[in-house]
Order: structure tokens, then sequence, then C-alpha cells
């Protein structure tokens, strides 16, 4: 009766109760997803039934409905009606039934993450401005702004843990792996290599001798491309873990290449001689805009300040000046900006650096923000490994706490905390922070299981990417601003804006209520996709 109720299940292992069940894909479903960030544990790289040819599982194209009331029966979700019916079926059926294994529930708390991490960066990108608390750190220091990066770095990193349990067939993993983070970067490059030029402005295109190489998703992609690779062939998969020793065996290989990508970040930020440079940019300052050329002295080793820092260094010399950000963060401290930490006039007398270019996701920092990727690795392995919900959220709150500790106590020893040089103390304070707040999602959510707080969230994690797309990158926004009234500022945004603002009397707080709004409405766009079946993919 069993076989003749479930066409075919995945096969997964992963230390998940099997009280679940998604179908196979249905061609009138609208499926798309991103496996290790739009879409978390849609797929595993196992062996697959014949009727995928090329030996790897693709993603679950419809999400996992999770049932936690652990009782002895199957739920299948039917992927074209919104109802889940439940067939008895006895824990001796499945030792009878060993050719058929049931796959694994999905972890809601993970879409949430993924959620929460995108409303975030939609808050602190367009209150900044208003309240520079929620705005990132000028330069050294650390803002709620400043782990949105870290929060997509780690849940990428948790989610490749659960795709790449096993592998069948390394090369064709590899390929597919390859292929995606292609996919990442060139899409990071259309919405933040400088084509889209923002919100209230009615224009688009780029120069492509000055397109920015390096953005978020560039810096996701470049993440997920080697904490991935590194899963693929650093892992021994033919290991059983029964024990600590098997459990270092396995894994130890990953483990001294990360070390090995931290170590070469350290010494080339200590270690790398960085030369006086110079730079070219406009004097907006004086009675004409001719460019002009502005030396900076540096000639030092290890120096972590603004001008002179490796960071940099690498990137002048390996991207150019024209193809990195153009807007440094460090325009808003003290020496540059007469309303640190917001933005603001030059100070009398500022250094000439101040309006020098920086990319905050340039290439040497990625080095070790690929570390919080890895981070986020060993926590997935703790579900993948463990099954019981009390060990899970110990040892995770035993490793964040750990995380922040030494965090801290690398700020004393004199690493200062900066996100725009991904130092190794904000990697471990933030890395520990995202530890945290997963584990309590995880315990709120997927444990508690109180699922209509989060809701909105939710929808938000398993569509992240086009909600990333159309608003953290201001597209669609801007789109709707390009119809207006007479006069471009007559559109429905600003007025949306506008009327917020004078309803509380406050600039601050009008803009901090529209922006809740425009949040809230994402997250009802990505619960209408959700109920849809439709999941944006790369």
């Amino acid at each position: 009766m069993v076989q003749g109720a479930i066409v075919h299940f995945l096969n997964y292992d992963t230390g998940f109760s099997p009280n679940t069940e998604a179908p196979p894909n249905d061609k009138s479903t609208k499926i798309a997803s991103w496996e290790t960030w739009s879409g978390t544990k849609r797929s595993s790289w196992e062996e697959m039934p014949s009727e995928v040819d090329d030996g790897v599982a693709e993603e679950q194209e419809r999400p996992l409905i999770i049932n936690h009331d652990f009782d002895s029966s199957i739920h299948i979700l039917h992927q074209n009606e919104d109802t889940i019916t439940s067939l008895p079926f006895s824990h001796t059926d499945t030792l009878s039934l060993p050719s058929l294994s049931v796959p694994n529930q999905r972890l809601a708390s993970l879409d949430v993450f993924r959620g929460l991490t995108v409303a975030l960066m939609i808050l602190v990108d367009n209150v900044g401005r208003e309240f520079p608390s929620l705005n990132h750190s000028p330069w050294f220091g650390v803002t709620l702004a400043d782990f949105v990066m870290p929060f997509f770095l780690f849940v990428v990193g948790v989610s490749i843990a659960l795709v790449f349990k096993k592998v069948s067939s390394k090369p064709k993993a590899t390929k597919k792996v390859v292929l995606r983070t292609i996919k990442l970067f060139l899409l990071g490059l259309l919405l933040q290599g400088g084509y889209f030029h923002g919100r209230g402005k009615l224009t688009y295109g780029v120069d492509l001798s000055k397109i920015r190489w390096f953005g978020v998703l560039q810096r996701i992609s470049i993440g997920y491309f080697l904490a991935s690779i590194s899963e693929i062939w650093l892992v021994n998969h033919n290991i059983l873990v029964d024990s600590p020793a098997a459990f270092v065996r396995k894994y130890s290989i990953q483990w001294m290449f990360s070390i090995l990508l931290c170590s070469v970040y350290l010494c080339l930020l200590y270690g790398l001689y960085v030369p006086n440079w110079n730079f070219e940019h406009s004097n907006l300052l004086g009675p004409s805009h001719l460019s002009i050329i502005q030396s900076v002295h540096c000639e030092v080793r290890g120096s972590l300040e603004p001008p002179c820092n490796a960071v940099g260094f690498v990137d002048r010399l390996i991207l150019g000046e024209d193809h990195l950000y153009q807007r440094p963060v460090y325009i808003r401290t003290e020496e540059c900006s007469v309303n640190s930490p917001d933005y603001g006039p030059l100070p009398p007398n500022s250094p000439g650096w101040c309006l020098a270019p920086f990319d905050p996701e340039g290439i040497l920092s990625s080095l070790m923000a690929v570390i919080t990727c890895f981070m986020g690795l060993q926590f997935g392995r703790i579900i993948v490994l463990l099954q019981d919900n009390k060990k899970r959220v110990l040892l995770w709150s035993v490793f964040s706490f750990a995380l922040l500790l030494v965090g801290y106590i690398l700020e004393i020893l004199g690493i200062p905390l900066s996100k725009a040089l991904y130092t190794l103390s904000y990697m471990c304070i933030t890395a520990g922070a995202s530890g945290l707040v997963l584990t309590a999602i995880y315990y709120i959510v997927d444990i508690e299981h109180h699922r209509k707080p989060t809701i909105l969230l939710q929808w938000m994690g398993m569509n992240a990417l086009i909600v990333y797309a159309l608003a953290a990158c201001d597209i669609f926004p801007a789109v709707i601003q390009g119809f207006y009234w007479h006069a471009p500022e007559n559109n429905l945004v600003d007025a949306t804006e506008a009327l917020m603002q004078a309803i509380l009397h406050s600039e601050r707080w009008g803009t901090m209520a529209f922006v809740t709004v425009e949040i809230l409405f994402w997250g009802i766009f990505a619960g209408f996709l959700h109920k849809k079946g439709i999941y944006i993919k790369l």
C-alpha cells in the first residue's frame, strides 16, 4: 500500500527524523531556487533514482513542509494543492522496506534566518542616513549593519553542509558549483557594478572602463565556491563518523585548508609593504571641477588605517582604482566628515585620502570572509551528524560563545573590529553572533514550533534572491519612480515616504515607518510567490 501511494523517495541521510516528505517535481509547478542562499536544503548530492540522468540530485523543487509531531505517519505534499495527506506508516514498515528512504524535514529556521538577513539589509541601507547608529561603522567598530554580510555568508556555509552530505560524482558536483558561482558573480556584477543607478536616479548604464568588479553577491559567490569545493574534494565521504577520531579524520584536510586561507590573509595584511600611491579625483571643493592628482604617503607594513592598509593596496594593484567602490565607508570618519559618523562635508585640513576609492568587498578581505562560510559549515555539520535537538542547541551555543570570546580577546590584544578589512576579530565576533541568532531561531521555530510570528521572514528566506535584487538593490523602487506626475519627484515612492513623515511629524521616524512598510510588502510578495510555488533559481 505504501509503495502504491509513494512514487519514489529521494535518498537522504542527515539525521533528521523522517516525518515529512515531498514528492517528485511536478512540471506544472513553477520552480526556481538557489541551493545555498535563496533555497536552503533543496537537494543532496547523492545517488538518485534512474530517472535522474546526470546522477546528481537536483534541488528539491518544492520546500518541505515540516510536521514536528513525531508520529508514525508520512505527510505527502501535493504540489498543485495546499493540502497534506497523512498516510499510516509504522516504524516496522520502514524496516521492512529498506529500499525506500523518507526524505528529511526542511529546516524552517534557515529560511527565517535568511529572510531576517535580507530584511536587515533593506532596513540599514534605507535608514542608515537618518540613524547613523544603524549604518555601517565608519572604519573600526561594529554596528547592526555590519552583521548583514556575515549573516549571509554564515547561512551559505550551513546550507552547503546540508547539500553536500554525500557526493556520488565529484566532477559533476564541481561542474554545478562552478556554473552557479559564475552566474551568481555575473548577477552581482549586473546589480552592483554600476549599471543600475539606484533610487532617485532615473538613469542606468555603466562605463565598462569603470565598472565595479566586486560587491555583495560576488563575495558570496567566492565563499560559496571555496566552501563547496572544499566540501566536495577535501572531505573523506567514505569515513563513517562514529567517534571523535573519525570526525577529525574526515574533516581535518578541510580544516587545514581554511587555516591556510586565514594565514594567507593575516600574512598579507600585516606583512605586505604598502608604498606611496596616487589617485585621481574631481576637485569638487574648488571653483572648477577639474580632475587633480592626490598623493598618499604610506611606506609602511601592517597598518590597518584607511589610507595605507594592505587590503586597499591589493585591490588597487589587481583591480585598479577605477574599478573600486567610489564612496568608501571611511569618508564618514572624523577625519573626513564634519557629521561623523554620518556623511557630511570635509572638515578643514582633511587628509587627501578622504576622497580615495576603497572597496569594502575587495579581494583580500574576501579571503577572511570565506572563513565565515567555513564556520557555518561546522554548524551545518552538527545538524547532519546529530539527531537530538538539545545536543544541537548545546553545541551551537558553546561554539558561538567561544567565537565571541575569541573575538573579544583578539580585540583586546590589538586586532580591531573592522568590517571594511574583515579582520580576524570581526570574523569571530560576527560568526559567533550568527551562531547565536541561528540557535535562537532554531529553538523558537523548529523546536517550539512558533511559526506564525516569523512567517513573513520565512517566506522572504525562501525567495531571498529575488527580494534582494528587487528591494535591497533598489531596482523595484527605481522602476516605480519612473512613473511620475509632471515632475520626477512626484512619484508614488517619494509621495508615500513624504506622507508618513508628515503623519509622524518627523523625517527620521517617517522614513523608518516607510521602510518598515516596505519590508512588510516584500514579505507578503514572497508569500505570494510561495503560495504559487515559485522559487527563483540561478
